[in-house]
């Protein structure tokens, strides 16, 4: 019988049940794809997050791999800003936390003030959705933005003109799977805030992944951060995901990484058995 422990953190979080929750299980080695893949289904989380020692300590401390419940992702911020949280709270004369991963290289989280700062890259979405697939994502999310810009073919911005017209989405999930299908696509809705609102208020829908909506997505702000900060004109701003369980960023362009603050709270600490 194997015995895991398994640790549930509420990331970009100021109290318990708020932001987006992560299951974090450090393991002493990596289990096959199979198990890692059904654990996470298990979990039924947007993510779960395993991390093992890394072998080369001067690349990183651990390496760190992420599942939905469906599939494995190249980047996940709100897992990684956890696992970041469970370290940290467990050696507390640590200042700093490296995980390397598979596509997106070596993630740093670093404590910052009463939280943390998670460093990702900095992703660029500039080209363009035109014709048909503007008029798809436009049917998607059942509301036309202003714009839409790609980054390859994993993430899509739909720019709106308020937070208002954001936080009034009702998407079609069974189309967004039908533009997402084959491509792993994010879509990520987002606006400028409003009176008295954050500076950027996004919504973000992945349901070819097995997350309909997402609560509070770091991997997205990794996109959103230089995308606001040159429409902005400034290198710092606040971010809020209308979500319903809803989440707080602060998010700062440091060349080419986007940088990004927030609390964590643990709710959760038990085991996973294996027989």
């Amino acid at each position: 019988m194997m015995r895991l422990p398994f640790i549930q953190i509420d990331a970009f979080a100021d109290a318990p049940f708020t932001g987006n929750p992560a299951a974090v299980m450090p393991l002493t080695e990596w289990l096959p794809d199979a198990t890692l893949q059904a654990i996470a289904a298990e979990n039924n989380l947007a993510e779960t997050a395993f991390l093992v020692p890394c072998p080369d300590p001067e690349t990183a401390d651990f390496d760190l791999r992420w599942f939905t419940p469906g599939v494995e992702v190249a980047l996940c911020g709100h897992a990684t800003l956890a696992s970041g949280h469970l370290i940290l709270a467990a050696l507390p004369g640590m200042a700093a936390v490296r995980f390397s991963t598979k596509k997106a290289g070596v993630l740093l989280v670093a404590r910052a003030g009463d939280g943390y700062a998670l460093s990702l890259p900095a992703w660029v979405a500039d080209v363009p959705v035109t014709g048909d697939r503007l008029a798809a994502c436009g049917a998607a999310l059942r509301a036309q933005p202003t714009e839409v810009l790609a980054r390859g073919h994993d993430y899509f911005i739909a720019v709106f003109d308020s937070a208002s017209d954001v936080r009034a989405l009702d998407p079609d999930f069974r189309a967004i799977i039908d533009l997402q299908r084959g491509a792993d696509i994010m879509v990520i809705a987002t606006a400028p805030g409003g009176p008295g609102d954050a500076d950027v208020v996004s919504r973000v829908f992945v349901p070819e992944a097995g997350v309909d909506e997402d609560s509070v997505t770091g991997s997205a702000h990794a996109i959103l951060t230089p995308y606001w900060a040159a429409r902005l004109g400034r290198y710092e701003f606040t971010a809020h995901q209308a979500s319903k369980r809803g989440g707080d960023l602060g998010c700062r362009l440091d060349g080419n990484r986007a940088v990004l603050t927030g609390k964590c709270r643990t709710v959760i600490e038990g085991e996973f058995i294996l027989a």
